[in-house]
């Protein structure tokens, strides 16, 4: 077997190859024009780093480690001569929430690369988030080596040398590169993870220390997999059967789930045809406009009072593109009075998740243009809007709520000792703000999430993201990082609480570094309130969720170089100063506001929905088992 060349050498020859595909504009261009040959000599890592560029990753979120620095070393190269990006940063977690929103907002892959063991699992941790949220994401992750040298470390609690890759299999899809030239399916098996038609996810791909550097003598390029964007037909169904059902209700709902992110045109069409009225997941905030008045917005536990009215009353439902995740189908007891279920999406296995269903297995769009077709042929009673003009009623109940709120935006705070804001009207202010600047809201987990797309009115889709797939604390803040090192930077404003922000603050350091175009708007009441309040709903007590101090975030902000920082007292005047402030100084900023917590309803949104948690669990299975849908 040839030897490995020394490391100059080795560098130079990835040098020349880097700039070579970087003059003919891609590694297939390079190829095909006969500059650089189909069979070349050189290490695993570089022909999987060609192998990224095949698939369209320019970006790489990385945290070195001693499991990590071949990979490192090719990507530097590459980076040098223009074909790829690498940011290093503080924190596997961050890395991985950087790539998901990457990804989520302007549809760029990413890559996150870490070292072994602690970093490794750090970033398993934050894959949570895509893969929770059907995001597409590359993991590169160091492992130990394929020999048997006894414990390694950082990853000394094993009882096989496959230990790692069984737990990442347990998350995703997964693969190991024992052998090196496995390579091809190894990345063939993550484009049909990453790219998938219905259910992108993380894929979780291992580099054993040893084959990073292994020596790929005459490897073919050809070998290397393409990207590709592959499409889902219109389900094969009776449409005419699906129908008929349709016009044997009188009140229909139809709840809208990411998977219908890109079907509101032909949703408004049914909506018009059946006078049904929405009701959507927080991830499908926008799929419709929220003016129209069919819309009823997010439904479930946490959801809006219409939106649950809505779900509550309904005696048909149509589910279009939803996995209808526990909180926003209120842990399966939200449509008690439904009779039978429409159920249209990708995946037979949601297809199928309620009973009395009608199932219409096949792409989203194509169906419900299908489904909208037969509707319109024939006469039915579905144009009597009876249904839609009482559910409108509630809606405008609700929007009344939310007046009040704005109404009366300060209460005096035990925590702080004053007056202060209140969450409903910083984030409706802040919301509000954002739609007329065409600034990119992101939520944090907790009350501040629920507030938010409780609020949220937006009129159009990729406005507002907010993961509720994995509720993960700390994800907003994160995704501030994409502002600045997507291709076409955008301005994004996250929505945190101190409990949020204190898990991932190392973005104020990442974000300035990067070139961060956001705004960290930071609601501070001194606690996870979230589950504060749950504690005290269900045992009228809170426990370990509230500080003993007060922290003075502000000064922290201040202590990073190029962080432009605001404080808010207690006026929406002042808070919109504030936001205006950070949007001219296009950085990253951070606005602290104090906020109240406690029991006066004008302090929340309220909670208008079932959930299957805590001592609650007994009655909502019940009632789950009694309704049997």
């Amino acid at each position: 077997m040839t030897p490995i060349p020394v490391v100059e050498t080795l560098r130079q020859q990835r040098k020349q190859r880097a700039e070579l595909i970087k003059q003919c504009g891609s590694l297939s261009a390079a190829r095909e024009s006969g500059r650089l040959s189909r069979k070349v000599d050189l290490t695993l890592s570089e022909a999987l780093v060609l192998g990224l560029l095949e698939q369209q990753v320019t970006t790489f979120y990385c945290v070195f480690g001693h499991g990590s620095t071949e990979v490192g070393e090719v990507l530097r190269v590459y980076e040098e001569a223009g074909l790829l990006n690498c940011y290093g940063v503080r924190s596997e977690i961050e890395a991985s929430h950087a790539a998901a929103a990457l990804r989520w907002v302007t549809g760029e892959k990413a890559a996150v690369v870490t070292s072994i063991g602690p970093g490794a699992l750090q970033a398993l941790a934050a894959s949570l988030v895509p893969a929770s949220d059907g995001i597409g994401v590359w993991y590169l992750f160091g492992d130990e080596t394929t020999q048997d040298e006894g414990y390694n470390m950082q990853q000394i609690p094993r009882h096989a040398q496959d230990s790692f890759l069984k737990m990442m299999s347990e998350m995703g899809r997964a693969y190991s590169l024992h052998t090196p030239l496995a390579l091809t399916s190894a990345l063939q098996a993550g484009a049909a993870t990453v790219d998938h038609p219905y259910r992108q996810g993380p894929f979780y791909l291992l580099l054993p220390m040893n084959t990073q550097a292994a020596w790929l003598e005459g490897f073919n390029l050809d070998e290397l997999p393409q990207a590709i964007c592959p499409t889902l037909p219109a389900a094969a169904a009776d449409y005419a059967r699906v129908a008929t059902a349709i016009r044997a209700a009188k009140k229909i709902v139809v709840k809208a789930g990411g998977g219908a992110m890109a079907a509101g045109t032909e949703l408004v069409k049914l909506l018009d045809l059946t006078g049904g009225v929405l009701v959507h997941t927080p991830i499908a905030t926008g799929v419709i406009p929220w003016s129209n008045p069919a819309n009823m917005g997010v439904g479930g536990s946490k959801g809006s009072m219409c939106g649950n009215y809505a779900m509550e009353n309904a005696d048909l439902l149509i589910a279009v593109g939803t996995r209808a995740v526990c909180q926003s189908d209120c842990s399966r007891t939200g449509y008690p009075m439904v009779k039978q279920v429409i159920n249209i999406n990708a995946d037979p296995e949601d297809a199928a998740h309620y009973r009395k269903t009608l199932a219409l297995v096949g792409g989203i769009q194509a169906t419900l243009a299908l489904l909208n077709q037969e509707l319109a042929r024939g006469s039915s009673t579905l144009l009597d809007n009876t249904w839609q003009k009482v559910c409108q009623a509630e809606k405008d109940k609700w929007q009344q709520i939310k007046a009040q709120r704005m109404q009366n935006p300060v209460l005096f705070d035990a925590y702080w000792q004053r007056k202060v804001l209140t969450q409903p009207a910083v984030i409706k202010t802040a919301l509000d703000w954002a739609a007329k600047n065409g600034v990119y809201s992101f939520f944090d987990a907790g009350d501040v999430q629920a507030n938010g797309f409780q609020l949220a009115e937006d009129e159009k889709p990729g406005q507002t993201f907010t993961d509720t797939g994995a509720s993960y604390m700390g994800f907003a803040v994160s995704t501030l990082l994409a502002t600045g090192t997507a291709k076409k930077p955008f301005y994004g404003l996250a929505f945190t609480g101190d409990g949020s922000f204190t898990m991932n603050p190392q973005i104020l350091i990442d974000g300035v570094e990067h070139g961060a175009k956001g705004c960290i708007l930071l609601l501070d009441n001194g606690r996870m309130a979230a589950i504060s309040g749950l504690q005290n709903a269900q045992y009228g007590r809170e426990f370990a969720t509230a500080n003993t101090f007060q922290v003075d975030y502000a000064a922290w902000a201040a202590a990073i170089p190029g962080v432009n920082v605001y404080k808010v007292e207690d006026s929406l005047e002042q808070l919109t100063k504030a936001l205006d402030g950070a949007r001219q100084n296009a950085g990253l900023s951070l606005i602290h506001v104090p906020v109240y917590y406690g029991e006066n309803e004008l302090g929340g949104m309220g909670v208008y929905g079932r959930w299957n948690v805590g001592n609650w669990c007994n009655d909502v299975q019940q009632l789950r088992h009694e309704i049997g849908l």
